[in-house]
């Protein structure tokens, strides 16, 4: 009985062990604002890929990015879009880190005529 104890304990010592995983570092991508337009054009993400945006309002003037469908999908694991917008009241920077799901989304800045001036975008998340 004891022979067949230290025959199993060798056994399992030979069973690795799983290493926890480790916290995938997030990617940074500046999201650059001004009037009248966003940049980079398109936004370019990976799917399940965490990413941290850095909105960088570079006007005098207060925007938003507006992506409704882009932040309902994607999972906030910092920072808030509440109602699927980032405000941006002039020379701001707001950040946000995130999970994004597959798909093709667009975002405008959701102020008066700003979107016909040319504040419009997509994001490509592959």
């Amino acid at each position: 009985m004891l022979g067949s104890r230290l025959a199993a304990a060798a056994a399992l010592s030979l069973i690795p062990i799983a290493a926890p995983a480790i916290a995938q570092p997030a990617a940074q991508l500046t999201v650059d604002v001004w009037s009248f337009g966003f940049g980079p054009k398109p936004i370019h993400l990976r799917a399940g890929q965490p990413v941290t945006l850095t909105f960088v309002n570079r006007s005098g003037s207060s925007h938003d990015f507006t992506a409704h469908g882009f932040f309902s999908n994607s999972r906030i694991l910092a920072g808030s879009a509440g109602e699927g917008e980032i405000d941006l009241p002039c020379h701001a920077v707001r950040t946000i880190t995130l999970i994004p799901r597959a798909g093709r989304y667009s975002a405008h800045c959701s102020h008066f005529m700003h979107k016909q001036m040319g504040m419009q975008d997509l994001i490509v998340v592959d």
